[in-house]
């Protein structure tokens, strides 16, 4: 695993093929790309703080995340064709985590298959790219990871303003119940007030000469 030097933003590449890993690397890096490089699909789920169930096919988040969860990942572009689990598998790991499913992925192949093509972008990936990959590619991935970046602050904010409704909503609720609470207790005392000051009727005497 290697990590090139400090850019803006973080691209993961999967590729089992060395040549095919440094070809994309040089490219992202050329891109001013921060660029961390596996060899395998399962190296970045553990890259992203995944891990594979044993039991299950689904994969959970690792409870114990290393070092390496503290550096976001921006973009994923991983190859279709790899031993074990291939570019498609890892694809749809992502997307089946809640918290990895908004990040771009991008498919790498050198088959030009129609068919694998549309599978994988409805499975969610961004772009279809055919090996080798040329530096035009590359130039399509940046309004994705653009997209993804002012994508986070308005999904903040709306957790806040759905935060500040629910607040205000429980705050609006307590004074009804209490000037319900009031009205009834002022309804008792004015009943009491009334019962009170009803005239008491008295006996009449009557004189007998």
């Amino acid at each position: 695993m290697e990590t090139t030097a400090e850019a803006k933003f973080h691209v993961l590449a999967v590729d089992d093929s060395l040549i095919d890993r440094k070809l994309i690397e040089r490219l992202l890096r050329t891109s001013s790309y921060r660029v961390t490089t596996v060899d395998s699909g399962s190296k970045a789920l553990e890259f992203l703080g995944l891990q594979e169930d044993d039991s299950t096919s689904s994969p959970t988040v690792s409870s114990s995340l290393s070092d390496n969860q503290e550096i976001e990942v921006n973009l994923v572009i991983t190859d279709y064709c790899m031993p074990g689990m291939t570019g498609y598998d890892l694809l749809k790991r992502i997307k089946e985590t809640s918290s990895l499913k908004n990040i771009p992925v991008v498919i790498m192949s050198s088959e030009n298959e129609p068919s694998r093509i549309n599978m994988c972008l409805e499975e969610g990936a961004e772009e279809f790219f055919l090996k080798p990959v040329q530096m035009s590619d590359l130039e399509r991935i940046r309004p994705y990871i653009m997209r993804r970046k002012s994508v986070e602050p308005e999904e903040q904010t709306q957790l806040e303003n759905q935060a500040s409704q629910g607040e205000l909503c429980s705050s609006t609720q307590e004074p009804s119940e209490k000037e319900t609470k009031g009205s009834d207790n002022r309804g008792k005392r004015k009943a009491i007030d009334e019962g009170l000051a009803c005239p008491q009727t008295r006996p009449r005497c009557t004189v007998t000469a």
